[in-house]
């Protein structure tokens, strides 16, 4: 209870206002651009079932995009990515992934690409437009067009960046890097 005089103004009462939704994504790719993109449905979280499954169809789609060439996965240290279970998938499906440091240690190696390339840029692109929103699918679908519009030189460039981040970090010995 608050206490106030006689005189003074009622507070206000602020209504809450729903927050935007969100359309969460897993992405893949390399040197040559897209392998593979994963929408989560509305409500779901990233559990290791969930990552295991992501994995499986992944698998697949190297088979026919990539054939015989050899991939390494880089993905953050979310409890999804490092439990035994995702591991063990990982191990039986022999997908061979890049050690990841944890970020408090160092978040200077954090998958730079990702926040500051990779997703800002289809952001922008869909800035401005307004989607009624009954699913996702509109939203998907634009998505899905900007990031195959892209030419593999933008991929390309986006592992560049991250290999050059990762020297930075090994030239300082660890020490931070700030870009």
């Amino acid at each position: 209870m608050e206490y106030r005089h006689k005189t003074s103004p009622s507070p206000r009462k602020f209504k809450a206002v729903a927050s935007a939704r969100k359309v969460l994504f897993t992405i893949f790719w390399d040197m040559e651009g897209l392998v593979h993109v994963e929408f989560l449905e509305q409500g779901l979280t990233v559990n290791s079932e969930r990552y295991i499954s992501t994995f499986r169809a992944l698998k697949l789609r190297f088979r026919r995009v990539r054939r015989d060439k050899d991939s390494i996965l880089q993905h953050d240290n979310a409890r999804p990515h490092t439990s035994r279970q995702t591991q063990d998938a990982l191990s039986q499906l022999e997908l061979t992934t890049l050690p990841h440091p944890a970020y408090f240690n160092s978040p200077d190696l954090a998958p730079l690409t990702i926040t500051v390339y990779l997703f800002p840029q289809p952001k922008m692109y869909l800035k401005g437009h307004h989607y009624v929103i009954v699913n996702d699918e509109e939203v998907i679908v634009d998505v899905r067009r900007w990031y195959r519009g892209q030419w593999s030189e933008f991929f390309a460039d986006g592992v560049r960046q991250l290999v050059k981040h990762w020297r930075l970090c090994v030239d300082r010995h660890g020490d931070y890097v700030e870009e």
